[in-house]
């Protein structure tokens, strides 16, 4: 089988689906590469995702959110503790979406329900061709197209390949893009709880010298859980009988939740990162995992993602006002513009928070205990935190303003 189509997206998760939509609204002819969705495989992801404002006024212009709202929960402030037992203590930092005017910073909802509503979306789309393929083995850019070979013998061939595939794409060495990956002493015990005290959509972030622990609100009486500790460490937490794992968990939130109960699946995800030295080349560009991974700090990760898929559409609607080649250098130079300094700043804070919490070097110590005495004292420092953690701060893509017309679901 050969499909041609003006844009090819590799990978069906949330960043390639949402990159896709974002594209097809401008009528150009999408096709997305990817494994068949698997609905039942999908509802083993316990994890959840914390959305923050423009992701979710991306998934509103694009008809997604309106499939799933019901079921995620408002996040309607940020509370950071200290609680890693170092000789300097900083203060408690409340962050209030009211203080911004905002009734919320966005909210958090199940991967699975939103991956759910996004290929509902996609599938609603009579212009988006869907490409199932067990994977794409082959990335050939050329002077005028990409050609991609799939697992079974076909190809697709587009004027833009999109890769969406996450963390083992095989684009960014078609590229030529340099990739830099590294480790973390640490991996990510996630799982969502019950409780019996109102968490009054405050998500919880607990600074410790293993890493952050955090919780953040689910509908209800429920909340999902990411608790970063020392591998060796996470294992046996991750595997102890409900009932130590929960009194375990209270004692570590500190009894703000009440009595835990109702734990669902444990699972175990180490801690890494990458970065490439570039977000396009060659008829390709990189979106989400494929760019950049960080650890799960600062609600980040599938943001950044999101925020790449808007801003690439951006980028796309330029070239067609334009009558530009869509995957030509012109359309990469301004994708790489938009996105590669956002990117590296937020992910460059992101690795120096972990890794500052790793370290016992005492001067650290006392400039954490600083900063965070000034956030709390200052509410013009709090305020300005917040817009940069929202990416509020310079031009945000069209599809994450308010303002833009919505699709209809």
């Amino acid at each position: 089988m050969s499909l041609t189509a003006e844009v090819a997206v590799i990978g069906a998760g949330p960043a390639g689906l949402a990159a896709a939509l974002a594209l097809d609204r401008l009528g150009i002819a999408v096709a997305i590469v990817s494994p068949p969705y698997d609905a039942a495989r999908v509802a083993t992801d316990g994890r959840t995702t914390a959305l923050i404002g423009p992701s979710v006024e991306l998934l509103k212009n694009l008809g997604v959110w309106q499939r799933c709202a019901v079921d995620a929960a408002p996040l309607n402030a940020v509370r950071i503790a200290d609680d890693r037992g170092a000789m300097v203590r900083a203060p408690e930092v409340i962050f209030d979406a009211r203080e911004l005017g905002l009734e919320s910073f966005g909210a958090n909802i199940p991967n699975p329900v939103l991956l759910a509503a996004l290929n509902a979306a996609a599938e609603g789309s009579p212009r988006l061709a869907r490409v199932t393929t067990s994977g794409v083995t082959g990335i050939e850019p050329g002077r005028s197209s990409v050609r991609l070979t799939l697992a079974e013998g076909g190809s697709v061939t587009a004027r833009l390949a999109v890769a969406a595939d996450g963390r083992k794409s095989i684009a960014p060495a078609a590229a030529g893009i340099t990739v830099r990956s590294w480790g973390y002493p640490q991996a990510a015990i996630v799982t969502s709880f019950g409780h019996t005290r109102p968490h009054h959509g405050t998500v919880n972030e607990l600074h410790r010298r293993a890493g952050p622990l955090t919780t953040v609100p689910l509908p209800g009486l429920h909340s999902s859980l990411v608790w970063v500790e020392e591998p060796h460490e996470a294992h046996r937490i991750a595997n102890v009988a409900d009932d130590a794992f929960a009194e375990l968990l209270e004692a570590r939130v500190q009894g703000v939740l009440g009595t835990i109960h109702s734990l669902g699946p444990r699972l175990l995800y180490p801690l890494s990162g990458s970065s490439t030295e570039r977000m396009a080349a060659r008829r390709i560009a990189l979106v989400g995992e494929a760019a950049h991974v960080i650890p799960p700090i600062g609600a980040q990760g599938l943001n950044l993602g999101l925020r790449d898929a808007a801003a690439l559409a951006d980028c796309a609607a330029q070239a067609q006002s334009l009558g530009q080649d869509l995957g030509g250098a012109d359309v990469l130079a301004a994708y790489q513009h938009a996105r590669g300094g956002d990117v590296t700043a937020r992910s460059a804070a992101i690795d120096l928070l972990n890794r500052s919490l790793l370290t016992d070097f005492l001067p650290f110590d006392f400039l954490r205990s600083a900063a965070v005495h000034a956030l709390a004292n200052s509410s013009t420092l709090r305020r300005l935190l917040m817009h940069g953690g929202l990416g509020a701060t310079g031009t945000l893509p069209r599809l994450m303003r308010p303002d833009a017309a919505p699709a209809s679901p």
